[in-house]
């Protein structure tokens, strides 16, 4: 089993990300910061972490597993399972 790892969100990939989750999240472009965690500093809940995994799916192709949701408290973490998942390297 390959774990290639060379893959890397383009900049537009990069930038749609933040979109979304600024938009579900409601917060001001300032707000949000590579490791601000989603429940922890933006009140996010489990809904609105669904509705952040449901927009990426569609926005950018991809199909992300649930149990990957977990990874997904921050930018950075979105970002980890996105570049997994683009890269073919989810485990479903």
């Amino acid at each position: 089993m390959s774990t290639d790892t060379t893959y890397a969100l383009s900049a537009e990939q990069d930038t749609m990300l933040r979109e979304i989750i600024i938009e579900v999240l409601e917060l001001e472009a300032g707000e949000l910061t590579d490791t601000s965690g989603f429940i922890e500093d933006h009140d996010a809940d489990s809904l609105l972490a669904i509705e952040i995994l449901a927009r990426i799916e569609k926005d950018l192709g991809v199909v992300i597993p649930q149990d990957d949701l977990v990874e997904m408290g921050n930018l950075n973490g979105v970002r980890a399972v996105v570049t997994r998942s683009l890269a073919g390297g989810s485990n479903v």
